[in-house]
């Protein structure tokens, strides 16, 4: 008898993130949490036959990283953001340059500031890194994922009583990456796909 399996949420990166650094859950140990607490229940899911496009669409229309993919019901595998990163290479992307597709509304905070401020503004605004400066100038970079380690990191090594008043005192600049990789705008989006892949970044400056 073959056993059906159902699926009944998703997490990321983001989501542990959310979850370690909410005020809701501050006195909860890593230890604690459970897959039920940190996943999305909401899900949204795509065909296996649906158009490419269509699910490119529904990943930037929601800002979601990933897409489980049914098919008759049950799912048959996942589709990501990383995985069109492969379809930058293609010949007809090679008279595009990044300064042509490239974000200039930039979103960044001090490095002094709190880490539960980094938390909540990368929530707020959607997005998984946030730039860090010192003096006006960049001084790193900090991502969902960096946020997530931190909060594990304080919680398992934090007692359970100063957790609630030492997480106020976690500056993002402690928990940043000062090594920043970037790309020149004139880079075509085949060069920026090969950077991407080789790398594992989802992003560059």
């Amino acid at each position: 008898m073959k056993i059906r399996k159902v699926l009944v949420g998703i997490i990321s990166e983001k989501d542990i993130a959310d979850k370690l650094g909410s005020a809701k859950y501050g006195n909860m140990a890593p230890s604690h949490f459970h897959v039920s607490t940190v996943m999305v229940k909401d899900l949204i899911t795509v065909d296996e036959d649906d158009d490419i496009t269509e699910v490119a669409k529904i990943l930037i229309e929601k800002n979601i990283g990933a897409l489980p993919v049914l098919s008759d019901g049950e799912m048959v595998g996942i589709v990501t953001k990383s995985d069109f990163i492969y379809l930058c290479k293609a010949k007809a992307y090679e008279k595009i340059s990044v300064k042509d597709i490239m974000t200039t509304d930039i979103i960044s905070i001090s490095a002094d500031d709190r880490l539960v401020h980094a938390r909540k503004v990368i929530m707020d605004s959607g997005v998984g890194r946030l730039l860090l400066t010192e003096d006006n100038e960049l001084a790193g970079i900090i991502t969902s994922k960096d946020i997530a380690k931190a909060f594990i990191s304080f919680r398992k090594h934090t007692p359970d009583k100063y957790q609630s008043s030492q997480i106020k005192e976690l500056t993002a600049g402690k928990f940043m990456s000062t090594h920043v990789d970037t790309i020149s705008q004139y880079a075509t989006i085949p060069q920026l796909a090969d950077a991407m892949l080789e790398t594992g970044y989802n992003g560059y400056l």
